[in-house]
């Protein structure tokens, strides 16, 4: 039995050794095939180097040969320049001798004419006349003859030195488009060469990327069945310790049922020695049982640790190829992350424009209203009318103002009347006020409450009590207040008119134009420069042509204005003062007379935004109509109720005041 179990113990040894020679065997081709890995990064880390050498060498083999053409064509230049000069010179040579000769030759033929005429001209005969001239154009002839030969000779010899010239050009012009055809083709295989190397390196990475998923996939599934392999290793190594422990007991039994037995009964004994051989068969079957299942047991583990190892090594391998692609990516995802931000920024700064571009179309259209507004003032009366008759327009419009307080005294007048009529007809109705404008059905000020309460309770009460009187009378005194205090304003009025005719071109006009045209000049110059930003952004965003030429049009009339107040200010060096508040005649009626009659804006009583002021200079603080020069002449209450119009006083008090639209204001504003 010890012999059957010692073979059975062998043969679990014998295929360990072989399963190790395996292992080992793999083990070394896998290490051949790391080092052959290795040897072809090097050479392909070799072949790049090599391929950047190669470009290296085009390019400087390219540019040495751009140069070496270029020598070659400036030389040759040079050459044909000289050569041409020689030839210039050598020609303007022998023409120059040729001339001369020709000179010689003809002062000879002079010369000889002229002893012929003589001898002619001391009485020769015909005959020698015949002779002579015969001779001359025989001559004559021999020479045009030998000149124009010569000259055909010449020219030709220059047709054939220009034709040899042109070929020797129209060669060089060749070489040069051939060499240049080389060149290109060269710089376009060099191109393909290069992208073709690019593709091929990125579908390398490409497929790289894909084969380091691939196994990152394959090692999260080794991993997850190394797992559960642990597991199933350490429940092996649970029950190879339990069939351990059954294995000594079972020795154990061994070593009991071979100790010395008793003497029992001869039967009892049979008994005893037949258990005793069936419990000997049985343990030394399931100690080979055992046995067997922990060879296999222990293979399996060698299996598994052999697998474990050749994992790990994988994993290795394959967690620094992820490194190395990591390190190659880090740029790539640095640059993406920069991109991003740049989006980002690039974003913000767009919304950043479409905010501004919203502003400058709402500030453009404003401005445009307003240019409007200002065009549709001045279209019918020019600078030069308006500075011209501005004392007059003063005037009258304090004329009106004049007339307008007689009006309002006159008013009081028949209110009065007409409180009397009423009180004696003892007529309660509804609150209705007749005015010189007609009848008012609106609240009153907050001065004369008392007096619109009065007028209310006496519709509720019977007539004829002494709290009536008492209340009449103090209506009266009221009235009578009211009306002195008109009859002061009205005098106080008649004075600054006669201060106002004795100060016309005053010291102060010149200041206030000045200060005028400056502001009407900062405000032209921020209107153009919004304008050039709107077209910017215009032009970015590429908008319709009805956004360009209402630019254009608002450009033209904002150059119209300036060229206006440029014309206007050497001519009217001495403009009149500017009021920035108007008299409000709201504040100088009594209660019932608070909703007034409503002029047309063409109209000159029409003042709808006097009642505020338009500058905060010093100069401008003073609210009274009558100019800077009067401030202490007007009363501080009365103005001040005028300016807080939205404070103390109802909306008919408002609607009532007198005030003229900032587009209307003339001489009287501050000319915006």
């Amino acid at each position: 039995m010890s012999k059957k179990g010692r073979s059975k113990g062998e043969k679990p040894e014998t295929e360990t050794d072989l399963v190790q020679m395996a292992n080992e065997e793999l083990r070394a081709k896998l290490t051949s095939i790391q080092i052959e890995f290795q040897q072809e990064k090097g050479k392909v880390g070799k072949l790049r180097e090599r391929l950047q050498e190669a470009k290296l060498e085009r390019e400087q083999e390219q540019r040495r040969h751009t140069a070496y053409i270029s020598e070659l064509k400036a030389k040759l230049h040079e050459e044909k320049t000289k050569e041409l000069q020689a030839l210039r010179e050598a020609l303007i040579r022998q023409h120059e001798q040729e001339a001369a000769r020709t000179a010689k030759i003809k002062e000879g033929e002079l010369q000889r004419l002229q002893a012929t005429l003589h001898v002619l001209r001391d009485g020769a005969a015909d005959k020698v006349k015949s002779a002579l001239l015969a001779d001359a154009r025989e001559e004559a002839r021999r020479a045009f003859d030998g000149e124009r030969q010569r000259l055909q000779a010449e020219i030709l010899e220059l047709k054939a030195a220009r034709k040899q010239a042109e070929e020797a050009l129209g060669n060089c012009m060749q070489a040069d488009k051939a060499k240049a055809a080389d060149l290109r083709a060269a710089y376009q295989a060099h191109q393909d060469e290069v992208h073709r190397i690019k593709r091929e390196c990125e579908r390398d990475i490409r497929r790289l990327m894909d084969e380091i998923k691939g196994k990152d996939r394959v090692i999260l599934a080794l991993e997850k069945e190394l797992g559960v392999q642990a597991g199933q290793t350490q429940k092996l190594l649970l029950q190879k310790e339990a069939l351990d422990e059954q294995l000594v007991q079972v020795k154990e039994a061994e070593r009991h049922h071979s100790s010395p037995k008793r003497e029992l009964p001869p039967g009892i004994g049979d008994m005893a020695e037949l258990m005793g051989t069936q419990d000997q068969h049985m343990d030394e079957r399931d100690v080979r049982r055992f046995q067997l299942k922990i060879a296999e047991l222990n293979s399996v583990i060698r299996k598994l640790e052999d697998r474990n190892t050749l994992l790990a090594d994988e994993r290795n391998e394959l967690l620094k190829r992820s490194r190395e692609t990591e390190v190659q990516l880090k740029p790539l995802v640095e640059k993406n992350k920069r991109m991003n931000k740049k989006n980002e920024d690039l974003l913000q700064s767009i919304q950043r424009m479409e905010e501004k571009i919203k502003n400058l179309t709402r500030e453009n259209v404003e401005m445009k209203e307003k240019l409007s507004a200002q065009a549709s003032l001045k279209r019918h009366t020019s600078l030069n009318d308006l500075s011209l008759t501005r004392d007059e327009q003063e005037i009258e419009f304090l004329r009106l103002q004049v007339l307008e307080q007689q009006h309002v005294i006159d008013d009081l007048s028949l209110v009065r009347r007409h409180r009397c009529q009423n009180r004696c007809q003892g007529l309660g109705s509804k609150h209705v006020v007749e005015t010189f404008f007609g009848f008012d059905e609106e609240s009153v000020d907050s001065e004369t409450l008392s007096e619109t309460s009065y007028n209310t309770d006496r519709t509720d009460r019977t007539p004829a009590t002494p709290e009536e009187d008492l209340d009449d009378a103090t209506a009266r005194e009221e009235a009578d207040l009211r009306f002195c205090q008109l009859t002061r304003e009205y005098q106080a009025l008649q004075r600054a008119y006669a201060l106002l005719q004795e100060q016309v071109g005053g010291t102060l006009d010149a200041e206030r134009e000045a200060r005028t045209r400056e502001q009407l000049q900062a405000d032209l110059l921020r209107c153009q420069a919004k304008i050039e930003d709107l077209e910017k952004l215009l032009v970015e965003k590429g908008q319709d042509s009805k956004w360009v030429e209402e630019k254009q049009l608002l450009i033209r009339t904002n150059q119209d204005l300036l060229e206006k107040v440029r014309d206007a200010a050497p001519e009217h060096p001495r403009a009149q003062p500017a009021r920035t508040l108007p008299l409000g005649p709201c504040e100088s009626r009594p209660a019932p007379l608070v909703r007034s009659r409503t002029r047309a804006p063409g109209q000159r009583g029409c003042r709808e935004e006097r009642c505020l002021p338009h500058t905060e200079s010093k100069a401008d603080s003073c609210l009274c109509p009558l100019g800077p020069g009067l401030q202490g002449r007007c009363r501080p209450p009365f103005w001040a109720r005028c300016r807080s119009g939205k404070a103390g006083l109802p909306s008919a008090t408002v609607r009532g005041c007198r005030a003229r639209p900032s587009s209307m204001q003339g001489p009287w504003g501050t000319g915006q």
